[in-house]
């Protein structure tokens, strides 16, 4: 007995010995953890596909979305590359003037050798486009994916949030929201009249009528300016023919159309088309497809308010 009970004095002892070690080897990881932050080498980043270490202040970003640009610009950064779908003029029309960088192809299918070539710090990639290009992405450069394409405009000023904090500048940040929000309450304050009307963003094209809803980025948007959607859906958008839009009877149609031909110019002869409140009060709106369905972002956000009200504003008086 005095042999069995002394095994097990032993046994218990090791395995102490071993939490021991194990907690010691613990706090050496997490104190160099610590101290890898206190040195400042990286920035751990949570994003979309889980963890990325990013070079502090990073000074060569690749912007794989156009919302990217728009947030990098707000924060007094130009990406090194862009995916602009070869495409310069619509990046000047973005960031309103010219810029210094470098094509790299279309944000479907952006050319991994060109990124290469530019020896990012960092890549920020759409999470919807590119998760399955990430890990190629990451053997390149640190990578975050974050939600663009088909985000609300809430997520997107998180992800606005997510870049500031990746490459640095968080104060940068926080002024420019502040700066945003009071831009929105004054464009808010102008459009105290058209409150509550009933809004339809939608891309028109020569097939399909694609209404975007209050989950989408404008539909969102447009409803903290005051406004309401008329279509109210969990998800972004929703393609509808002349009967479901006549039934939904929207006060006010912004429109961002496709060039070409356009299935509404098959609709302008029907009695329905007719009949619609934004149509008799002449309250159908043809705007800029790209900053209304393409760009997003606060700067993007802003020129869009200043657009509503500019728009709306000449319909009242």
């Amino acid at each position: 007995m005095k042999n069995i009970r002394m095994k097990k004095s032993l046994g218990m002892v090791a395995a102490l010995s071993g939490l021991l070690f194990l907690g010691a080897c613990g706090g050496a990881v997490e104190e160099s953890k610590s101290t890898g932050e206190k040195n400042g080498d990286t920035v751990t980043m949570k994003h979309e596909l889980g963890e990325t270490d990013v070079s502090k202040e990073p000074k060569k970003v690749v912007a794989l979305e156009l919302s990217f640009v728009d947030a990098l610009e707000g924060l007094g950064m130009q990406p090194v590359g862009i995916a602009d779908d070869n495409k310069k003029d619509m990046i000047e029309k973005l960031v309103d003037g010219k810029v210094d960088y470098t094509s790299v192809g279309t944000r479907q299918q952006p050319n991994l050798e060109v990124i290469s070539s530019l020896q990012p710090d960092l890549i920020i990639a759409d999470v919807q486009r590119h998760k399955a290009i990430y890990k190629e992405l990451q053997q390149i450069a640190p990578t975050i994916e974050l939600k663009s394409r088909e985000s609300t405009y809430e997520e997107n000023i998180e992800s606005f949030e997510t870049i500031s904090k990746a490459v640095g500048k968080e104060d940068v940040a926080n002024k420019r929201l502040q700066e945003h929000e009071q831009t929105i309450q004054e464009l808010k304050d102008t459009l105290k009249e058209e409150a509550g009307q009933t809004v339809l963003p939608a891309v028109v094209r020569d097939t399909s009528f694609q209404a975007h809803t209050s989950s989408s980025y404008d539909g969102e948007f447009l409803e903290k300016l005051g406004l309401k959607n008329a279509v109210e859906s969990e998800e972004a958008y929703a393609e509808m023919n002349l009967e479901q839009l006549s039934d939904i009877n929207p006060g006010i149609l912004i429109l961002a159309n496709n060039e070409g031909k356009l299935i509404t110019d098959e609709w302008k002869n029907n009695p329905l088309w007719k009949d619609l409140d934004a149509v008799k009060n002449d309250k159908v709106f043809v705007v800029d497809r790209d900053l209304w369905t393409r760009f997003r972002g606060v700067i993007s956000a802003e020129a869009i308010g200043k657009d509503t009200v500019k728009l709306l504003d000449n319909k009242t008086k």
